[in-house]
């Protein structure tokens, strides 16, 4: 059985982002883990602007850890600077971390071929495994449901 002492959730504060924190939570609960939250600003951010959003994306974390998490679930903030997947990534292997649980933001065609895919990237380097967790929006849901065909009236 596999066990986890060390998880990683990285949370970039949208809704998306934020469907993999309860799941990773519950999977620190059930094995006594650490749950590691990490928030990593963009390269785009230059040194006089970056304290501010540092300390801002602290205080998010710090947010999430005591609105979202269930008393006694451990955790941890990091907030780092540099590309997302290359961040997230080095956080995974210099903290002993033992799974990845991360969002996907689902994009397709274009969006994805321009924006990239932090996700799949994380999923393909990782030294360790990852969970990734699709956020339930309602675009989601709606394109997987059929419509349902009207009943007959019998007369």
């Amino acid at each position: 059985m596999l066990h986890f002492s060390n998880i990683l959730c990285p949370v970039d504060f949208d809704q998306g982002s934020l469907t993999a924190v309860p799941v990773a939570a519950q999977l620190a609960r059930e094995h006594n883990a650490t749950l590691h939250l990490l928030h990593v600003l963009s390269l785009a951010i230059r040194e006089p602007f970056s304290f501010g959003l540092e300390s801002e994306a602290r205080t998010k974390l710090e947010r999430i850890g005591h609105q979202k998490l269930k008393t006694g679930t451990r955790f941890e903030l990091h907030v780092v600077t540099g590309d997302a997947a290359g961040e997230i990534l080095h956080q995974a292997s210099g903290s002993d971390i033992n799974v990845i649980v991360m969002a996907t933001h689902g994009r397709r065609g274009v969006r994805r071929l321009v924006l990239g895919s932090v996700a799949e990237r994380v999923v393909r380097e990782a030294a360790c495994p990852v969970l990734t967790v699709k956020p339930n929006t309602a675009r989601s849901r709606a394109s997987r449901t059929r419509p349902r065909p009207k009943p007959i009236s019998r007369k």
